[in-house]
């Protein structure tokens, strides 16, 4: 008769816990993170007191130079693009340097009024 105690072994932990956790909190990070466009040239916004963020799209650029740009068009097609794409009720989000004259600007809110938008956003920086 054999009266030795069979050796047992030892209970490994289980990773499938960990794993769940892990994919619960990288599904989370994909749902709350806000992918915003990439710009399309450097733009340095005119310093403002006021602070708010405007965060709606679309966006429109306007270079230190006085060129446009929306979603891969440039110039007068940058215009047109975001007539057909924006909703006229939704704003739209203009980022203009900050070395563009007064004028230049004042011409495209022109301009975007008369495409029928009645909220514009532009966007500066907090100093």
């Amino acid at each position: 008769m054999d009266f030795s105690t069979q050796r047992k072994k030892p209970a490994t932990e289980s990773v499938l816990p960990m794993i769940n956790v892990v994919f619960l909190l990288l599904i989370f990070f994909l749902m709350t993170t806000r992918i915003a466009p990439h710009a399309p040239f450097a733009v340095t916004p005119p310093v403002t007191a006021l602070e708010t963020s405007s965060e709606a799209a679309p966006i429109l650029f306007l270079s230190a130079e006085g060129n446009l740009f929306f979603e891969g068009h440039t110039g007068d097609a940058a215009l047109h693009a975001v007539g057909l794409r924006a909703q006229k009720d939704a704003p739209v989000t203009l980022r203009a340097d900050a070395v563009v004259e007064a004028a230049t600007v004042a011409a495209l809110l022109a301009k975007l009024r008369g495409l029928g938008f009645r909220k514009i956003n532009l966007v500066g920086q907090n100093g």
